[in-house]
């Protein structure tokens, strides 16, 4: 008798973790990036839920066969090896040699045509995928809970616009740079550009650095790697569709970042932060200082109340649940860039203090004036 309950409640509660199971649409990219999206994948697969991969004909590591998903390849043209074979060396040899400004320069030009054909072949694949009247009703009849995705690349991001469907990032770049940039307040005057080596502590000379940095590198993501994203969202999705505002609208931002490692900074409710989620704690190794300082910082960062890769799966499996997280988004990325800054208030309190001042002005010569000419009438 004890054992025959016991084993309707064994049968009641897979019952009920099957029928919270969810289908997860995911969205990879390549290279390392996969590494650390693969530890999720596993995660959710242990739980339960049904995973398809979207991944492309020429990738290197994401495999066309795995038990813990299943997969959707999309032609997305051949990857250029001789590039990474010439360019890694010449990068090496730079270092040895010592940097010289051309010499980057050059180097960051021939880098950033490289990825912009990289974005390109992302719009092709996903251009692919949706003039695929079979596949992408196929998707639809798939009836996906949630779209989970590296911004790094944009298909993602466009495929779950068409779909419909709520979105979630494993993210730390964006198309159009550091994360944080694209989604929370980010003051330059003690938010340090990715790459400059600088702290939240400036001088004014490096805050000068600081902000025409950050004017350069968005100028230079946005016209490069951000304009194949924004061609195809108008031909697809019309022309008053901004791509940036669709990569701004995902329901949940699940960071690599750890404030450990990082300087403070703003960030906003749907951010949700698991840097180190694909780590183990760092084992002490006492006589370096070097090591002993790793240990401490690995020691705070584990000092948490629940592990990073047991928040990122509760939050994806909230906004699987809640069917998105619309409350937790600000409105911001929803307005004009006049607005946002407030421009449009500034100038009508400065026109109000103008034409108070006018008035002040013109109502004071009037009375001026008129004590004026008694005075003169009185003589």
């Amino acid at each position: 008798m004890y054992l025959s309950a016991n084993l309707g409640l064994f049968i009641l509660l897979c019952a009920l973790s099957r029928s919270y199971a969810s289908k997860l649409l995911v969205v990879p990219v390549e290279g390392s990036h996969w590494v650390n999206m693969k530890v999720l994948i596993v995660e959710l697969h242990s739980r339960g839920h049904s995973i398809t991969v979207v991944r492309g004909s020429s990738s290197w590591y994401i495999e066309e066969q795995s038990p813990l998903y299943t997969s959707i390849t999309v032609d997305n043209g051949e990857f250029d090896d001789d590039f990474m074979e010439k360019f890694l060396p010449r990068l090496l040899k730079m270092q040895r040699q010592g940097k010289s400004f051309w010499n980057e320069m050059a180097l960051a030009d021939e880098m950033i045509r490289f990825v912009t054909e990289t974005h390109k072949q992302s719009c092709n694949m996903t251009a692919i995928m949706f003039e695929n009247e079979t596949l992408m009703n196929s998707l639809k009849d798939a009836a996906y809970d949630v779209v989970l995705t590296d911004p790094a690349y944009g298909s993602g991001v466009l495929l779950a616009h068409h779909l419909g469907l709520p979105l979630v990032y494993n993210v730390r770049w964006t198309v159009y740079g550091e994360a944080h940039f694209d989604i929370a307040p980010s003051p330059l005057s003690y938010i340090p550009v990715s790459g400059l080596q600088l702290t939240d502590k400036m001088t004014f000379s490096q805050r000068v650095m600081n902000i025409m940095t950050y004017i350069m590198i968005r100028y230079k993501y946005s016209k490069n790697f951000g304009s194949p994203y924004q061609e195809f969202t108008q031909k697809y999705f019309g022309p008053n569709v901004n791509f940036f505002s669709l990569l701004q609208d995902a329901d949940l931002w699940l960071m690599r970042n750890d404030f450990t490692f990082e300087f403070p900074r703003p960030t906003m409710p749907n951010v949700v932060y698991m840097g180190g989620f694909q780590c183990k704690p760092a084992k002490p190794l006492p006589g370096d200082l070097d090591r002993e300082n790793m240990q401490r910082l690995s020691k705070l960062h584990h000092d948490q109340p629940m592990k990073p890769l047991d928040r990122a799966i509760f939050w994806i499996e909230f906004v699987i649940r809640n069917k998105g997280a619309p409350h937790l988004r600000a409105q911001s990325f929803r307005m004009s860039w006049i607005e946002h800054q407030s421009i449009d208030v500034i100038l009508t309190l400065m026109v109000m203090v103008f034409v108070f001042a006018l008035v002040t002005a013109y109502t004071m010569k009037y009375f001026c004036l008129r004590l004026f000419r008694k005075k003169v009438k009185h003589e």
